[in-house]
């Protein structure tokens, strides 16, 4: 029997700050309404109210305190327009922070540059003024459209927003530049403007690969005077989706060269680890990175949150912890009452709905006024909803939100005092982003890390050092990956047929891809030229964001309204027959899911309980690439072939998580090609590990949950990117083995890292299980939301003398193999 897990489709020295409670608690009345604007809470005011009462003060299981810092200065370099620096004054900067003088430079002089610095710290203005520059100067050629530039971001709400800013700094500069917002939203009768007229282009790499490099004759003037690619955020572009996007650019350099222009990349990221090597990795040309910061910063008081154990018993009688869900929409609640301008980051699209509708709920017996001062912002919503909360939020209408990351890129909320994070964002890097987002003019502000009942965010509530005394990330993508590099050469050969020489730039792989393709009738060789021989756009073989298929369309059964799309990865497990799904605060109930037609038909209901599904998983090995012995064990990385179905789904009782009943259900299977790391035990150190055949099975499944909670603190992924199968006599291996894999066609680099890294993060995960205070095994160590089998069989105990035995015979520190490209 296989036990499986699916996945879902360096800062400054710190100094502890210690809490001292109050001993009231939070009264929630009238005198606690927000204050006016222009009064800004001190954060550590704000904390102390919050952890008032013996209760919640002992859920604070650390503090940290990030002290102001003061900011240094640099003159603009001599060939930023004097325009330009007049515009900038003009908007109340007087001189750029060294940073940005020195990004501007290396642009200035046909560099490709990545600034990496902290949230807030003026990565914007740091490739506008080069850019605004060129655009003027290009306004005065005597014929010709003169200089453009392409900005591209990885939501179309940044795009957005960055059009606000770049439309206000550049007012008085006339219509020497004109920007536009070119996505999915703009209208038909626009895009002929954008393409003919406008210099600035302001899109995303999804509306790149589907409209602008299949048609680039319409954009031709465009691309032949293209200056500058602005990548904004581009820590993001990571694992299948950051490959995809890598090949996207180099399909769009070609096409430049094509129309004469070798566009300067400009790169702005979060602080990351080597983000020249990801932003080279990314763009194909080298890249100079600029990752000192000489922004001020405000202080930060950073609390770190476990929500109580409760009288509930889940799985197997294990203790349960109240939610990750339920604590933050109390923070919430509490925080608005105060005044306290708050986001709630969250990790689904049904969390973020989940916060928002209880805070609504308990803010209404306050004050009425208050629950429309709240509201939820996630992926999927409407064009014309999410305009309607941005600008709620710019405007100070909206107190609280509860969003999805969809939120966390960029978008300037300046103006806010707190965030909250439901449950750890996967990155050190997402973690800073999103705590980055309050304080952003400079004032004090408040993060709360608020703990899932899961081993990863157990085990950092209780090690702080591993958040706040490590580097963030390096960023993880693999463009060779043939399953990604496919698609992309069909589709630069339906833009402009390939030659010989056009395979360098789409990297080493690039041959052999194409002999494939040659043999599967999709390219074919006339003369010197490979063309693309079919009927349909190559640009829709496939979905740069990795959904696999085409979205499922979310339809009200009663009205043919359509509330949303789901993608199409995703549809087995949230879209199913039965299941809760949750927008803008109203509950629906899903009556059928079509997938030949890709709707999910809902109807309005009110159900006192979510719904999570479940799944079987089994594994095959196809090739191993590379094996290093452990003593006896072996550990091993290489391709499999992974066969998933969703065969179930939980109700869970809403704010407890207690578990109501399960329902079966009848869906196709799926199945994916793979990487994965994988261990093997042999009889011997099974003996020795004192595990007998009955514990086998637990304790095999148990590390494999285990382990796929604490990789994302080793691999720059989240846990539900990767997915795992245990099995006490695999038939490839002939023995007890665990697989880790990346839940991604051809892999995502994730497995890859696990593999490099496999001493540390077993090590990692022997500990968290080690450490947890339950007797037999609890979600904050070894049980699984997501496990096909119910949680049956997991032997705790027996699982930390495996890893212990495991681990003896690790090879030492230096001796472990280096990352190759894709796991850097």
């Amino acid at each position: 029997m296989a036990f499986n897990h699916l996945p879902a489709g360096a800062h400054d020295a710190l100094t502890p700050l210690s809490v001292t409670p109050v001993t009231h608690s939070v009264p929630m009345a009238n005198d606690q309404l927000p204050p006016e604007a222009g009064v800004h809470p001190v954060p550590r005011t704000v904390l102390d109210r919050l952890t008032a009462g013996a209760d919640r003060a002992a859920r604070i299981t650390h503090t940290e305190h990030l002290p102001p810092r003061p900011g240094r200065h640099a003159p603009w370099p001599e060939q930023i327009r004097p325009e330009v620096v007049e515009a900038v004054r003009a908007a109340g900067i007087e001189r750029p922070w060294a940073h940005q003088a020195l990004t501007a430079g290396h642009a200035l002089r046909g560099e490709s540059v990545v600034v990496a610095t902290g949230t807030a710290s003026g990565k914007s203005l740091a490739y506008l003024a080069p850019v605004l520059s060129a655009l003027l100067d290009g306004s005065e050629a005597p014929n010709g459209r003169g200089a453009t530039a392409l900005y591209l971001a990885p939501t179309k709400a940044l795009a957005a927003d960055q059009r606000r800013a770049v439309r206000t700094l550049a007012e008085p500069l006339g219509k020497g530049v004109r920007p536009a917002v070119y996505d999915g939203d703009t209208p038909v009768e626009e895009r002929e403007w954008v393409r003919q007229y406008a210099n600035y282009a302001l899109t995303n790499p999804d509306m790149l690969h589907r409209s602008i490099l299949p048609a680039h004759p319409k954009w031709s003037s465009f691309l032949r005077a293209l200056r500058y690619v602005v990548i904004d955020e581009c820590h993001t572009y990571r694992g299948v989706f950051g490959s995809h996007v890598a090949q996207v650019l180099r399909r769009l350099r070609r096409v430049c060269a094509r129309y004469g222009s070798d566009p300067v990349f400009l790169l702005a990221s979060a602080t990351a680890s080597d983000p020249a090597t990801a932003a080279t990795r990314l763009t194909g040309v080298p890249v100079v990175e600029i990752t000192e910061d000489a922004s001020p910063r405000g202080e930060l008081v950073f609390a770190l949150w476990e929500p109580p154990l409760t009288e509930l018993h889940g799985e197997r009688g294990a203790p349960v912890r109240r939610t990750a869900t339920a604590e933050s929409a109390d923070l919430l609640t509490d925080l608005v009452v105060q005044g306290v301008r708050t986001v709630a980051f969250v990790r689904s699209r049904r969390g973020a709905e989940l916060i928002a509708l209880i805070a609504q709920e308990r803010l209404a017996a306050v004050d009425r006024s208050l629950p429309g001062r709240v509201a939820a912002y996630r992926g999927g919503y409407l064009p014309e909803e999410r305009r309607a909360i941005e600008h709620a939020l710019h405007s100070g209408e909206l107190l609280g939100l509860s969003a999805t990351t969809a939120l966390e890129l960029g978008v300037d909320v300046a103006g806010l005092d707190a965030v909250l994070l439901t449950g750890y964002p996967g990155t050190r890097a997402s973690l800073w982003q999103q705590a980055g987002r309050a304080g952003r003019t400079g004032r004090g502000a408040l993060a709360v890390l608020v703990a899932r009942d899961d081993p990863l965010d157990t085990y950092l509530v209780h090690h702080p050092e591993a958040l706040f005394r490590q580097p963030v990330e390096s960023t993880v993508l693999d463009p060779d990956n043939p399953y990604v590099l496919a698609p992309h050469l069909c589709a630069a050969a339906a833009e402009l047929p390939l030659t010989e020489a056009d395979l360098s730039l789409f990297g080493p792989a690039a041959p052999g891809v194409l002999t494939q393709l040659e043999g599967r009738k999709l390219l074919r060789r006339r003369g010197a030229a490979w063309h693309w021989t079919r009927r349909e756009r190559a640009a829709d073989l496939t979905d740069i964001r990795g959904g696999g298929g085409r979205p499922v369309q979310v339809v009200e059964e009663g009205t043919g309204r359509l509330l949303g799309t789901v993608d199409a990865a995703a549809a087995h497990a949230s879209v199913h027959e039965g299941a809760v799904h949750l927008h803008q605060g109203r509950t629906y109930l899903v009556r059928r899911l079509d997938l030949e037609d890709s709707v999910a038909l809902v109807e309005q209901a009110d159900p006192p309980y979510s719904t999570t599904a479940r799944d079987t998983t089994s594994i095959s090995i196809l090739e191993t690439a590379a094996e290093i012995p452990w003593g006896e064990a072996r550990l091993c990385f290489g391709s499999v072939e992974v066969t998933n179905q969703v065969v179930s789904f939980l109700r869970r009782r809403l704010i407890t998580g207690e578990i109501m009943g399960e329902s079966k259900l009848d869906l196709p299977p799926r199945t994916l090609r793979t990487r994965a790391v994988w261990w093997t035990v042999t009889e011997d150190q099974l003996d020795e590990a004192r595990i007998d055949p009955e514990a086998l099975g637990g304790a095999l499944h148990a590390a494999e949950h285990a382990s796929i909670g604490m990789l994302p603190l080793f691999a720059t992924c989240d846990r539900w990117d990767i997915g795992g199968v245990s099995v006490p006599l695999h038939p490839d291996t002939l023995l007890p083995t665990v697989f880790v894999y990346d839940g991604h066609p051809g892999g995502a680099g994730f497995a890859e890292r696990a593999f490099h890294t496999a001493a540390r993060w077993l090590t990692a995960t022997r500990e968290a299980i080690a450490a947890c205070e339950c007797d037999t095994g609890c979600p904050s160590c070894v049980q699984s939301p997501k496990c096909g089998n119910g949680n049956d069989p997991l032997d705790k105990r027996a699982a930390i003398r495996l890893l212990t035995r495991l681990l003896k015979d690790t090879p030492a520190p230096q001796e472990e193999v280096q990352s190759g490209p894709a796991g850097d």
